[in-house]
């Protein structure tokens, strides 16, 4: 397991969101907060069962929530996401980019956290062949289920969406 100088949090969009199947599966017991929150200059798109977020325009939004994992789980939660999301640090086909960036809480407050953004080829074929999610927060299941929507999260091994 690689240990990374930065400990920061993680914003998540999809599937990692609190009721969401991956959070259930890789988080859950594992955080000492999660809180709604917004990052901007990113861009949504919807994926076959889960989103991908991709750099986008300054005013760009992309809703989710902060997940701050407990200190003792740290370093087993960022290598349980790096594999579910596809990525190695500095390995050249990741599929996401885990990336620092700023996230919005609901009081204003700014909070440095990584994020999971599609790499550099898969966010231009969205770009080119997609249009993003309408108001940037993707409705999972827990939509479905009458709970608040649904941020990132894929299972290793699902082909990349096409846009």
């Amino acid at each position: 397991m690689t240990t990374e100088p930065e400990r920061l949090p993680f914003f998540v969009y999809g599937t990692l969101r609190p009721g969401e199947a991956n959070h259930a599966r890789t988080l859950r017991g594992r955080t000492a907060a999660e809180e709604p929150a917004h990052i901007r200059g990113a861009l949504l798109y919807d994926g076959p069962g889960y989103p991908y977020a991709t750099d986008g325009p300054a005013d760009a939004v992309v809703h989710g929530d902060l997940v701050r994992p407990r200190d003792a789980d740290y370093d087993e939660v960022r290598a349980v996401l790096d594999r579910l999301e596809g990525h190695v640090p500095g390995a050249p086909d990741n599929l996401y980019e885990r990336v620092p960036i700023d996230a919005v809480l609901a009081d204003g407050r700014t909070v440095r956290a990584w994020v999971y953004l599609a790499a550099a080829p898969l966010a231009a074929r969205l770009r080119s062949t997609a249009a993003p999610l309408a108001g940037g927060e993707w409705r999972g299941s827990r939509a479905e289920h009458g709970r608040p929507p649904a941020g990132p999260g894929r299972r290793r091994g699902r082909p990349p969406h096409p846009g």
